[in-house]
């Protein structure tokens, strides 16, 4: 008689899974953060709606950095502000802001847990600013908020690097630590060994492994998915996949994949018919082909970000050519 067979893992849900939605934190790298009220209380009530665990809605930036005038509210995430769109959140939805290492007022512009509206601040750091991260880590843990700390990039940086960064974080209070393909670069073999390193020193540690894609070369999704298998348990997604450049994990793919019954997936098709669909007429994301270019590159996609906007954003050859020239 033969073994019984395991149930395939595609076929039921893991409860451990926390699903964080960061469509107005990215998709706002796409129009200097400049969305209009209803939009994010539309995201917002979505979240709700369907049962999502986190929403981020936007970063905590300094004032003395970036010119108020230049950019929309949520480039800054004002109490006043996020309250004017959830009042007191009186929901299970946890809220979250990005503070960027070396971008952040974060000592002032962060306010004690008791004041805030958040839950959760995420830190975001390149592996060079990690001491920085710490400390922002630290006072966010200190003033009552979950922690997280996004490691940014991670595909241009070493593995002895990314070791000593895991090292060193594994000492702090921060519950969450995330691996994120800023340049949407990577294949599912790197995701793999990726999260199986993050996971090691999150078994012992009792923290948690987050995954954070880019779809530059449209596999955001299915490296999200590699993750899941190799044990991430907090996952970025935005809805229609909006974000910067060729944006990110669409939710709507990821709901449908992770089957656990408390996701509804109507509020979010609402949403994208609503609200997403109307923003692509003024605005562009996704895998195009200046985008694949810099991810098949391992590049940032700022260059493909500023073609974008020229009369010669479909002059792809010149545009490959441009970014291979010095390689």
């Amino acid at each position: 008689m033969s073994e019984p067979k395991e149930n395939a893992p595609w076929v039921t849900f893991r409860p451990e899974i926390k699903v964080l939605d960061c469509t107005v934190r990215d998709g706002g790298l796409i129009n200097a953060h400049q969305f209009e009220d209803n939009f994010v209380k539309a995201v917002y009530d979505t979240c709700v709606k369907s049962g999502i665990d986190y929403m981020e809605l936007g970063y905590k930036a300094s004032k003395d950095q970036f010119v108020r005038a230049d950019f929309g509210d949520w480039k800054f995430c004002n109490e006043d502000d996020m309250r004017r769109i959830v009042e007191d959140n009186d929901s299970s939805l946890k809220l979250t802001a990005m503070a960027d290492a070396g971008k952040t007022d974060y000592k002032t512009d962060i306010l004690p847990f008791d004041q805030s509206v958040l839950n959760c601040i995420r830190v975001a750091t390149y592996a060079h600013q990690i001491p920085t991260a710490v400390d922002m880590i630290k006072d966010a843990h200190d003033k009552g908020y979950e922690t997280c700390c996004n490691i940014m990039a991670i595909s241009t940086v070493a593995d002895s690097e990314i070791d000593k960064a895991l090292e060193t974080l594994a000492e702090t209070p921060v519950e969450t630590v995330v691996v994120v393909d800023s340049y949407g670069a990577l294949y599912h073999e790197q995701i793999r060994a990726l999260v199986k390193k993050y996971v090691a020193m999150a078994k012992s540690t009792g923290k948690e492994v987050g995954i954070h894609t880019h779809n530059n070369m449209q596999l955001a999704f299915a490296n999200t998915i590699e993750a899941i298998i190799q044990g991430a348990n907090r996952i970025d997604a935005t809805m229609l996949g909006l974000g910067r450049g060729a944006g990110n994990c669409p939710m709507e793919l990821l709901l449908g994949f992770l089957k656990n019954p408390k996701f509804d997936l109507r509020p979010i098709f609402k949403l994208l018919q609503d609200h997403i669909m109307p923003l692509r007429r003024t605005k562009e994301w996704g895998a195009l082909i200046p985008y694949v270019v810099t991810g098949i590159l391992n590049q940032h996609p700022r260059a493909a970000m500023r073609i974008r906007d020229t009369e010669d954003k479909n002059k792809f050859l010149d545009f490959y050519d441009a970014c291979t020239a010095d390689l």
